[in-house]
């Protein structure tokens, strides 16, 4: 099917884009195009401009310092998968980014458009909200910061006024030692998935789990923070028995919906068995270089 007749526009700065948004009432952004395109393709959307922020270098780029890793919105999955600098300071990034579509869309596809789309099966929302990421918005009143658990608010849907602007997002520094795992299921590979589970989490000397962070996609109408799953792991040590009961409690936790591709009792399976899987997978993974120097009980 072929897009609706549109307006487009290739603004020069972030303060012009926001601009074009103001003065045109149901505008959209579009950056790599991954999400965009085949909803208006589909005629899901039809937006009377199209604001394309492919010039603006200043959402470009990535930087780690001591106080995170600051990623501007035009990053896109291909420049993540070749950072090898980048892959070593999220290493919890980096796994995501493998499961991400196909490697003709992770070539044009990027960060802030995962995240401003919001599609509640997208890897990046749930990476974002697992790590705690802050999202920077730029808006006709200057630039606020958003917590990424706020940043959400349903399925597509997110706080961002019309006439604000993603500009970027900031993870917070990745602990030496730290333990991590990404994984999820999909009918095929590159296809939205049913679910995933994010987790990382620290071992202190005697094997205890500490700062547990655990998060879902496909789950629910937004990524998921699993808290009541983080504080069964918090302070004990890793074994088949808690594994097993926190798996169950994972699948508890979560609400997803019914759908053509899975049902929700087939989806809470998912979580439970993703989980046990990345459970599995991040005490394993002990590696320097992996994962940073490894912590041993």
């Amino acid at each position: 099917m072929k897009l609706s007749r549109l307006e487009y526009a290739r603004p020069a700065s972030v303060a012009e884009a926001i601009e074009l948004l103001q003065g045109t009432e149901g505008a959209k952004i579009i950056a790599g195009g991954q999400s965009l395109i085949p909803v208006l393709a589909f005629r899901l959307a039809a937006p009377p401009l199209l604001v394309d922020i492919g010039k603006l270098d200043d959402l470009r780029g990535t930087e780690t310092t001591p106080a995170g890793t600051r990623l501007g919105a035009r990053v896109r999955w291909c420049e993540i998968e070749r950072d090898a600098a980048l892959r070593r300071a999220q290493p919890l990034l980096a796994a995501m980014t493998d499961h991400v579509a196909h490697y003709q869309v992770r070539n044009r596809g990027t960060v802030g458009g995962s995240l401003a789309h919001a599609d509640p099966a997208a890897e990046m929302p749930g990476v974002a909200v697992a790590c705690e990421a802050i999202m920077h918005v730029a808006g006709p009143a200057g630039s606020r910061d958003v917590r990424s658990e706020d940043f959400f608010e349903g399925p597509l849907q997110t706080v961002l006024a019309e006439d604000e602007l993603l500009v970027g997002l900031t993870l917070p520094p990745w602990p030496p030692g730290r333990r991590w795992a990404f994984e999820e299921f999909a009918l095929r590979r590159g296809d939205f998935a049913l679910a995933g589970v994010a987790v990382h989490y620290g071992r202190d000397a005697e094997g205890r789990m500490h700062d547990v962070r655990v998060g879902a996609i496909g789950a629910g109408e937004t990524p998921l923070r699993l808290r009541a799953v983080e504080a069964e792991l918090e302070g004990r040590k890793i074994g088949e028995t808690l594994i097993s009961s926190a798996a169950k409690l994972a699948a508890a936790s979560v609400d997803p919906m019914n759908d053509l591709h899975a049902d929700a009792e087939y989806r809470r399976a998912l979580v439970a068995t993703l989980f046990e899987r990345a459970m599995l997978r991040a005490e394993h993974r002990q590696e320097e270089g992996e994962n940073g120097p490894a912590v041993h009980p």
